[in-house]
This record gives C-alpha cells, sequence and structure tokens, in this order.
C-alpha cells in the first residue's frame, strides 16, 4: 500500500473498472479499530460503474463512483494499490497508521468469512 502522489494516477486506476460489474468493499471505523467499532460495512455491493474519480488536493482524497443506481462516496483516502488480482485498494489512514475507510473494488466477490 502507498500513499496517495498524483490523483490522477489513481483516477485512471479507478477508471479501469468503468463499464464493468464490480463488487464494492466499503468500510468505515469510529476510532480506527478502537473500541468505538464500525461505522459503515459493506461487503460485496454489486453494481455498474460508469464514471470513477478521486480528488482533492491532499494528503486526503475523496474518491467517488457513479453506478447506474447512484453514488458512492469514501472520503479521507490517503494510500492505495493494485494487488495481484487486480482488484483496487483505496484506504485511509491516521498520523499513527490506523485504518479509517476502506473503499475496494474487485471484478469478483470478496471472500466472506
Amino acid at each position: 500500500m502507498q500513499l496517495i502522489a498524483s490523483a490522477d494516477e489513481v483516477t485512471k486506476s479507478m477508471a479501469a473498472f468503468t463499464g464493468q460489474k464490480v463488487y464494492l468493499h466499503l468500510e468505515t471505523t469510529v476510532g480506527a479499530y478502537t473500541d468505538n467499532g464500525f461505522g459503515v460495512f459493506i461487503r460485496n455491493a454489486e453494481g455498474e460503474v460508469e464514471t470513477a474519480a478521486l480528488r482533492g488536493d491532499g494528503p486526503l482524497f475523496r474518491a467517488g463512483l457513479r453506478t447506474k443506481s447512484g453514488w458512492v462516496y469514501a472520503e479521507g483516502v490517503t494510500h492505495w494499490e493494485v494487488d495481484a488480482q487486480g482488484r483496487l485498494l483505496l484506504e485511509g489512514h491516521d498520523d499513527e497508521g490506523r485504518m479509517n475507510v476502506a473503499c475496494l473494488l474487485s471484478r469478483q466477490p470478496w471472500p466472506v468469512y
């Protein structure tokens, strides 16, 4: 996972999912895995991406996905990676490295444990 240096570079990776059915994992935390628990947790929400972009000047960015049925936003994104399976991993970390938000896109369903 690397720190976002260029919103344009990440947007290009997001745009690779345009016009395709995707599986979304979206998670936010209240207190980054402290006793306060999760704010939102969605696993394997399906949709077709029409538009995707990363916006902001850093260090915190907003990831936006427009689907046929609406919008998904993830605020506070700081890190990203395209993994070996071609999945896009967008995460936001605080100053101590704890995750605050995750927005993950895959062309295949995410494992459910």
